[in-house]
């Protein structure tokens, strides 16, 4: 990671801009994924049902959607003065995801469930996020890189 705090802002930028991007490939795609996709994902279930696990679709992916927007979560979190700020920018994101596959994405599926688990998982996100700068505190009793103690002080 480059050393100035300006350089650092950029790459942190430039990250998110990419992972954006495959959430909007992922998301707004008129196609949610192949169907050899879906039929690979349901015999990896099935697989694991028969193991005894007790996984279902719809809980495979409830949890995606809330791994998916982790990321974010970390992300935004970071670049912003109040990491949990992000939490709302999460959830407006995935209200305009959902919003969109409504209004222009006739073979998508939007719910109220996915904007709920998106934002959960941006949640998770910036709580990893200050759980991790509160370790590295902590153990160097500086505060990270991208921590601007004067932000955190109010």
């Amino acid at each position: 990671m480059p050393s100035s705090p300006a350089a650092r802002r950029r790459v942190l930028v430039a990250v998110l801009v990419v992972y954006l991007a495959g959430v909007a490939r992922l998301t707004l795609w008129p196609e949610p994924a192949p169907d050899a996709t879906f039929g690979l994902v349901r015999a990896v279930l099935a697989w694991l049902q028969d193991r005894g696990l007790p996984v279902t679709y719809a809980g495979t992916e409830a949890v995606a959607n809330v791994a998916l927007f982790v990321p974010f979560g970390l992300l935004v979190g970071v670049l912003l003065r109040h990491p949990w700020w992000a939490v709302a920018l999460g959830a407006a994101t995935s209200a305009a995801i959902e919003t969109a596959q409504l209004a222009f994405l006739p073979s998508r599926v939007p719910t109220v469930q996915d904007v709920v688990m998106n934002t959960l998982g941006t949640a998770l996100g910036v709580a990893a996020l200050l759980v991790a700068r509160r370790v590295a505190q902590k153990r160097t009793g500086q505060a990270l890189p991208e921590e601007d103690p004067a932000r955190t002080a109010g």
